[in-house]
């Protein structure tokens, strides 16, 4: 079987659907019998339902949105990403938060900001697709499906097809 992360002729290849069964495999061994899934809009949230449906579990998984809390909103707006969706009490929960790329930590600290609006967890935990480094803020994932380097002016990020399947759009910011 391929590794889902390969270098090829100087480039980067990311298999999503790959990573994702690696992403599968963390989140299960994460899961406790009370954990409550939580994704961050918009690839967060696609991981969640899949991981959710994959998983078993019958209780929806939540839907979070940075763009109240962003420390760039006066320059970004709101976004037409979806809105915050927590079909699940927040205080005393234990929430896995998960999103498809962690870089800089910013989209972290807003939707742990936005979290807190709703109440107060026992414990949240973050896992990613892909850490792609570049930190600019102390957080870290509990579990990350891959560790890749890429150049600042590259831009990663989750896509799914009609029928449901992941891939990966790179782009030159």
């Amino acid at each position: 079987m391929p590794s889902p992360t390969h270098a090829a002729a100087g480039h980067l290849l990311l298999d999503a659907e790959a990573l994702y069964a690696e992403l599968l495999r963390g989140v299960r061994a994460l899961l406790t019998p009370g954990t409550r899934l939580a994704g961050i809009t918009s690839g967060g949230a696609w991981l969640a339902q899949r991981l959710q449906r994959d998983l078993g579990q019958q209780d929806a998984p939540g839907v979070l949105s940075s763009a109240l809390h962003r420390d760039d909103f006066a320059r970004r707006g709101l976004a037409s990403s979806a809105q915050t969706q927590l079909p699940f009490d927040v205080n005393g929960a234990d929430i896995l938060l998960l999103d498809d790329v962690l870089y800089t930590g910013r989209t972290v600290r807003a939707v742990l900001n936005e979290l807190f609006d709703y109440g107060r967890p026992a414990r949240v935990r973050l896992a990613v697709l892909v850490d792609r480094g570049g930190r600019e803020l102390p957080v870290a994932a509990e579990f990350a499906a891959a560790r890749i380097a890429l150049p600042a002016s590259q831009s990663l990020a989750l896509a799914r097809s009609a029928s449901g399947l992941f891939h990966f759009d790179v782009k030159e910011a």
